[in-house]
């Protein structure tokens, strides 16, 4: 009896959180232009169709304007690039499924293919955003529109103008700050780097330290996005430039500053945030350099500060030579196929995602559900939950949201509105549900579904308001239950049990990369673009993607994935320290004991990690000119005999 109360107190307490967080209003930053321009990019479409006196397809249009909704702080390289597929995939999306439309196992076939697709793309090219969901929806909405394949192409002909519209609004920001993307990313990591500084010999430095690595490592994915191998402005080489010198300074932080110094470190971690608001001022005055400081320990830190600061200014001499600069980076093709096996956890997802999908839409098209694209769409929104917890929080979201969204809907629609108030409306409803989805995704819902009505259910029934509010949340309400049972019972644990594996790779990928590094086998090899070096970056990125899914898993060993951790940080450190290595010249040879021995405590530590269990301590050769490294390694095998009881 003691053992059932317990169980159902800590059920019962577990619920309760979930719930709360499900309502937990986050203190994230309204984005102000992007809901404004982004209801602009879906009503602009339909007022001027209703100016041509055809509304009908100007909604169609308006439908190519969620094509702006992907649109977030990247570079503008990156942007044109995305938002294109993006208008392409949403105007064939919708030409195929008017096409398919007649024959309902066919079309749910595609949308679990079409779930698969683009879940597997934003997912292996790491783009944020609602990934497959808006095209799922632009598929799927076809089945609620008159059969007709003939009106395919002109319907994607409009969807296809009205992407372009909402392709030139999001492009807009280029003609007037070019590089603020990346010129935000750069200021970011000093910033970090100055609260890095702060904190230095506290017990606040440990987890500092993993946010400024984490955020060098996002600045270097910002800078690599927006590299044009034709175009090297002087901006971007400047920008370039800041970034190689904040990974040295970074390094020279964790390396030599364990016991601090408070007044003089002050300093200097001022003088780098004094450095990052720089960045947003165009034009002025050159920033001052910092006094030459009468301790030998900090004047190295201090000079490297100083050579920032000199590149800031323009006065570097590789900007006054205009080198032409290289950003190493993975192609296409290289980079979808270090996701597309068996091993990826983005291929397995993808795979997850589009399976649900297909039975989703085979239930909803096999019955006769009144406008059954809304249990489709219902199932492929909760699923975008990376975890079962944060599924079962889109479901609570979902279906809260969604009851409210149809008591908005059924208010307006019972004025009957047109013409231009259902324009209003559209802009209105679009703008309320960008501004509120960072800080929560329940009251964007109730924003979303009415939107939905306005666009794409233009029939007789919409006013017959009983119908159509419990036609919605029945099916809202299916979709939602399909999407947390095959998440449950196909994905609960998928994550944690790939974890001693994917260590294990990992670990094994940076021995190669090491191998290579330091024997006499290299010849002239560009270390930053060989083969090891793109392997560990797949495996560090999966890794890294495997333990934030784990940490979402019910159950889980919450002890066991917070002390594994320690592992993960210190093997995304390693990687840090390796890549940094590989763009310097000369690197020593390690002699052949050496770099057997090596290898050994590499292979060891790999066993150890797939079979969850503690490493000896083994003696780590030294690396000349890279203590930093061979620290690193110590570091991972204290790590792993602390943190080995995963199973």
């Amino acid at each position: 009896m003691g053992k059932r109360n317990k169980h159902t107190t800590f059920t019962d307490s577990t619920f309760l959180k979930t719930l709360i967080q499900a309502f937990e209003i986050k203190r994230n930053p309204l984005p102000w232009n992007k809901a404004i321009l982004a209801g602009v990019s879906a009503a602009f479409p339909a007022w001027i169709g209703l100016m041509l006196g055809d509304l009908q397809s100007g909604l169609a249009a308006g439908i190519g304007g969620f094509t702006y909704l992907y649109m977030f702080n990247e570079p503008y390289a990156e942007r044109a690039k995305k938002l294109f597929f993006v208008m392409i995939g949403l105007s064939l999306s919708i030409g195929l499924g008017m096409l398919l439309a007649p024959y309902p196992f066919i079309f749910s076939l595609m949308t679990g293919v079409l779930g698969f697709l683009f879940t597997f793309l934003f997912g292996a090219l790491k783009i944020p955003g609602p990934a497959a969901i808006f095209f799922v929806l632009v598929f799927t909405i076809t089945s609620a529109m008159p059969i007709d394949p003939s009106l395919a192409p002109m319907r994607s002909g409009l969807t296809l103008l009205g992407g372009a519209f909402a392709w030139v609004l999001a492009m807009s920001g280029w003609f007037i700050n070019p590089h603020g993307p990346e010129r935000n990313a750069i200021k970011r990591v000093y910033m970090e780097l100055g609260s890095l500084i702060d904190v230095i010999g506290t017990a606040e430095f440990s987890k500092e330290r993993q946010r400024a690595l984490q955020t060098l490592k996002d600045t270097g994915d910002t800078l690599s996005r927006a590299y044009i191998s034709w175009q090297n402005s002087a901006e971007f080489r400047k920008l370039h430039y800041l970034y190689e010198q904040a990974n040295l300074i970074y390094a020279e932080i964790i390396e030599f500053y364990a016991i601090p110094d408070k007044k003089q470190l002050s300093a200097i971690a001022q003088m780098l945030r004094t450095l990052a608001n720089k960045m947003d001022k165009h034009s002025g005055e050159p920033m001052p350099f910092m006094n030459e400081m009468d301790k030998e320990t900090n004047l190295r830190l201090e000079k490297m500060v100083n050579e920032a600061v000199l590149i800031l200014n323009g006065d570097d001499e590789r900007l006054r030579l205009e080198e032409e600069i290289r950003v190493p980076r993975r192609s296409l093709k290289e980079t979808l196929a270090g996701s597309f096996h068996k091993n990826s956890f983005v291929f397995i997802s993808a795979i997850r995602y589009g399976f649900i999908l297909f039975i989703a839409a085979l239930i909803a098209f096999s019955f006769e559900f009144d406008r059954s694209y809304w249990i489709v769409l219902s199932c492929g929104a909760v699923m975008l939950g990376s975890t079962i917890i944060t599924t079962f929080h889109r479901a609570i979201q979902r279906s809260f949201g969604t009851i409210v969204g149809v008591l908005i809907a059924a208010l307006v629609l019972s004025t009957h509105p047109d013409g231009i108030y259902i324009i209003l409306i559209i802009w209105l409803l679009t703008f309320l549900t960008e501004l509120f989805i960072p800080r929560n995704y329940a009251i964007a819902v109730s924003f979303i579904t009415p939107n939905a009505i306005f666009m794409a259910e233009n029939t007789s029934q919409i006013y017959d308001l009983r119908f159509f509010a419990t036609a919605r949340i029945t099916d809202i309400l299916i979709g939602c239950a399909i999407g947390l049972i095959g998440i449950f019972f196909i994905g609960r644990k998928s994550a944690s049990s790939r974890l001693p594996h994917l260590i294990a790779k990992t670990i094994r990928s940076q021995m190669q990369l090491m191998a290579f590094m330091f024997s006499g086998t290299r010849d002239d090899v560009d270390i930053t673009s060989s083969s090891e070096t793109k392997k560990m970056h797949t495996n560090l990125k999966n890794l890294s993607l495997v333990y934030r899914t784990a940490l979402g898993e019910i159950p889980r060993n919450q002890k066991a994935l917070e002390q594994l951790w320690s592992v993960i940080f210190s093997i995304e450190q390693l990687g840090f320290l390796l890549e940094a290595a590989s763009r310097k010249q000369d690197l020593p040879i390690l002699k052949d004991d050496d770099l057997a021995q090596l290898m050994l405590v590499f292979e060891m530590m790999a066993k150890s990690a797939k079979q969850m269990e503690s490493p000896e301590t083994r003696r780590i050769p030294e690396i000349p000119g890279f203590p930093q490294i061979q620290k690193e390694i110590g570091d991972l095998q204290v790590a792993m005999q602390v943190g080995s009881g995963l199973a």
